[in-house]
């Protein structure tokens, strides 16, 4: 078993001003030994200045400039570079929009000290969402069963994007191969591991709807998932009648 003492929470951003100082001081409090990177995809409303200022006053704060809004996943990739180049043990991900509750990281970390990977999960025992209208609950538990059912995993919240990573298992999933942009990427990387023979496990978490600024899901983004899944379980069921 590696070591776990040196995390990096990834936050990507697009027009997160208004959130980015409170998810960032969150983190901080929650979780003081980690540090923090900013991913900021050239937010026109100048989140990424704010975050070169974050930066500035606290050195376990740090900034990845990208030149476009790419996606997701292409953010998530870039942070991941930047992470596994400097060594951290633990890769986290979190939304910047107060979504992902920064209070509740210390329970992914402690499960990551049996698995390889850790999703904060809502639709499994003692998760929960909050202030989200009925059709968001309706569309995310629907994907996530369609997921499950299409790739037959165990997962019950492969779609969730909080999550921990050990710095293994991003090296072993072939992260170069990867091009899912939204929010399929998360369905990507959950699968990649789970084929790879790593050992995934689900906490429960309060999702929460966001106050400030408006969600990045749009219907291209459900649609690449739902054709992406379509396609994965497919190939596993080739794969499997080829022998």
């Amino acid at each position: 078993m590696s070591s776990l003492d040196s995390v990096i929470v990834i936050i990507p951003t697009y027009n997160e001003r208004e959130n980015l100082p409170r998810i960032v001081s969150r983190v901080r409090a929650a979780t003081p030994g980690a540090d923090v990177l900013v991913v900021d995809d050239n937010s026109p409303d100048g989140t990424g200045e704010l975050a070169d200022g974050l930066a500035a006053a606290d050195e376990r704060v740090h900034v990845l400039h990208r030149t476009a809004k790419d996606g997701l996943g292409a953010a998530y990739l870039a942070g991941f570079a930047w992470a596994l180049d400097r060594c951290y043990d633990v890769v986290v991900e979190m939304d910047a929009d107060g979504s992902h509750q920064p209070e509740q990281l210390p329970s992914l970390l402690s499960a990551l000290a049996g698995a390889d990977l850790v999703i904060g999960a809502r639709w499994i025992p003692g998760g929960r969402v909050r202030n989200w209208p009925r059709h968001r609950e309706f569309l995310s538990r629907g994907a996530n069963i369609y997921t499950r059912l299409l790739l037959g995993i165990p997962l019950h919240d492969a779609t969730g994007g909080y999550r921990a990573f050990r710095r293994e298992t991003l090296e072993k999933i072939d992260l170069e191969s990867v091009d899912s942009r939204g929010y399929c990427f998360q369905v990507d990387l959950a699968l990649r591991s789970l084929r790879a023979g790593l050992r995934v496990a689900e906490v429960p978490i309060t999702f929460v709807e966001r106050v400030h600024g408006s969600s990045k899901m749009s219907q291209g983004v459900i649609i690449e998932s739902m054709v992406k899944v379509a396609r994965w379980g497919l190939r596993d069921r080739l794969r499997a009648l080829r022998g």
